[in-house]
């Protein structure tokens, strides 16, 4: 595969230096600080601020020894001192380290051990103290102004820094191979790993990115889903360095609606269960079978598309995007027809997320679209599992050696562990379909082999269902496990109990015989990331779903009833 040389000044911090140059008194950052107060930050302020906490950590780093790539963390929700961070730990030549704002103390303090990290950013947090106890003892730490408070008092504080620190000179840079970060994965697959990137990874990954996302510096994005995932780290902060667009924060989930309406972002990515939550809440509004009358009539339909998407905050919404999980069909079929179709994302943290994505304008519904520029694909010959290569492939896993190994293969492929196929048909030639994991595929007792992700997608087409799973292995057929919405939860047991059978009855009528489900167990306790039953990007984690409700299958089985409460 040929390497693209990579022009010095698509670099980030090469970004930063020319946007402070060429348009030092534009707000790029708008920041929520609480009761209806916003504060904006210029490239000239985003720079200043950078140079001085650099300036700071390079000084710290002198008096401590910490060795040139040491690594810094960050742990925080998304905010403008989250990206004023990271700019400035690599302008003072080390290496950032992003923390889910979500993450339980014992992960806290096994990626903050495992990469040796040398300080940490407290920033804005919902339950910080129990995620306190996770912060190794000694760690030096510096709070944000948007911090809890006990951390404010606790720790140094950015603004006091800021303040009698007087900015790094000049412009520092780094080469396009050297290590930025390191991304720890979710964890589906068990313990979260180090995934380490360079800054030519992510300019040549927003590159080819581009030409298929039409970003530019007079779009407006919404950050809220966490900048230590790699999509919101490639899209979100990258996008920004590289087109020099408006970057809106959220300030809460209470006031998420609020914060859509302010942003009205031009380009807005979002996960499935969030797209479906949308959905539901416009169906609470108006039932189904009514929206879909209105639609059918030409003005009506129009004014009725154009209030739904202003409601949603949406209405200016030129490019919509979905990933980090499978999107139903019916769910994208169903925004398709309120005019804002939603182009499906396919990626990992190992690749940047930069793999897949669907042709804005085509119709490639059922598919993660053809692979972006620059990207290679293979299916492999007996596991039918979708391979790729790219520049923008990771370095590694951070002292992982042995599982790097495993996961790029002799000849530098990563196996995404996906199952795939590629058509060759019209305007889906060269798009990919993904068909479930490679070792997600379990075995029934008749002997049948039953892949659950095309099940769990017709499962979760059902309003009440938020998330659901497919498992049974070594039983004779198949069940699945739903979590219900906090508004189906709310709702009368017998006739939602009736809808779920009707529902059921009809995703098994589509099924093969060995994958048809034998009952839908379901439940009303929500599946978070404090009980481990998704993690922090909303994802299932199929083995402790299996760990909590496994024990109990075969007496739920018993009953001989096609649907059953779990609670």
């Amino acid at each position: 595969m040929s390497t693209t040389r990579l022009p010095a000044d698509s670099l980030a911090l090469q970004r930063l230096y020319a946007w402070e140059l060429d348009t030092p008194n534009r707000v790029t950052l708008r920041q929520p600080m609480g009761g209806g107060v916003v504060k904006d930050f210029t490239w000239k302020e985003v720079a200043d601020q950078a140079r001085r906490m650099a300036a700071h950590l390079k000084t710290l780093g002198l008096e401590q020894g910490w060795e040139p790539g040491a690594r810094v963390a960050i742990l925080s929700k998304n905010c403008a001192w989250w990206l004023m961070s990271d700019l400035a730990i690599w302008m003072a030549g080390y290496v950032s380290v992003p923390l889910y704002p979500t993450l339980a103390a014992d992960t806290i303090h096994q990626i903050l051990s495992h990469s040796e990290s040398k300080l940490l950013f407290v920033g804005k947090l919902d339950g910080w103290e129990g995620m306190r106890p996770g912060v190794p003892l000694g760690l030096p730490c510096i709070s944000y102004p948007v911090s809890p408070e006990d951390a404010q008092d606790a720790y140094d504080h950015w603004d006091a820094i800021c303040a009698e620190t007087p900015p790094l000179k000049g412009k520092p840079t780094r080469g396009a191979d050297e290590l930025a970060t390191i991304i720890y994965t979710s964890g589906t697959t068990g313990a979260p790993k180090g995934v380490m990137h360079s800054f030519g990874n992510f300019a040549w990954a927003i590159g080819s990115g581009l030409k298929r996302i039409p970003l530019t510096e007079s779009d407006r994005m919404l950050s809220y889903l966490p900048l230590a995932h790699v999509v919101e780290r490639a899209l979100v902060e990258h996008g920004w360095l590289h087109t020099g667009m408006t970057v809106y924060f959220a300030e809460s989930l209470d006031t998420f609606a609020a914060d859509l309406q302010r942003a009205r972002p031009t380009v807005f990515f979002s996960v499935p269960r969030l797209w479906t939550k949308f959905q539901q809440g416009v169906q609470a509004k108006v039932p189904q079978p009514k929206l879909e009358r209105l639609l059918k009539l030409p003005i009506i339909g129009k004014l009725v598309r154009r209030k739904i998407l202003k409601a949603l905050g949406l209405d200016e919404c030129k490019f919509a995007a979905g990933g980090a999980a499978p999107m139903p069909v019916a769910l994208l079929k169903w925004y398709r027809a309120l005019g804002l179709p939603i182009n499906e994302g396919y990626g990992m943290t190992e690749n940047l997320a930069l793999s897949h994505i669907t042709v804005p304008g085509q119709d490639q519904i059922g598919s993660v679209g053809p692979a972006y520029d620059g990207v290679q694909v293979r299916l492999d010959p007996i596991t039918g599992e979708l391979q790729m290569k790219s520049q923008a492939l990771m370095l590694g896993y951070y002292k992982q050696p042995e599982l790097t190994a495993e996961t790029l293969t002799a000849d530098g492929w990563l196996h995404t562990g996906d199952k795939a196929e590629i058509s060759d048909k019209g305007a889906l030639a060269g798009c990919v379909r993904i068909t479930g994991r490679v070792k997600d595929l379990f075995k029934t007792s008749k002997g049948k082999y039953v892949s659950p992700a095309p099940i769990e997608d017709r499962l979760s087409t059902h309003p009440a269902i938020e998330a659901c799973a497919v498992t049974g292995a070594n039983f004779a057929q198949p069940v699945g496990i739903a979590m219900l919405s906090p508004e189906a939860a709310a709702r009368d047991r017998g006739a939602l109990e009736q809808e779920l059978a009707a529902h059921l009855e009809k995703v098994n009528a589509r099924l093969d015989p060995h994958e048809q489900l034998e009952c839908l167990i379901v439940t009303a306790t929500p599946w978070t990331v404090d009980n481990g039953l998704i993690t922090p990007t909303f994802k299932v984690r199929r083995n402790r779903v299996d760990e909590v409700y496994g024990p109990r299958l075969e007496n739920w089985i018993g009953q001989r009833r096609k649907v059953i409460w779990a609670d």
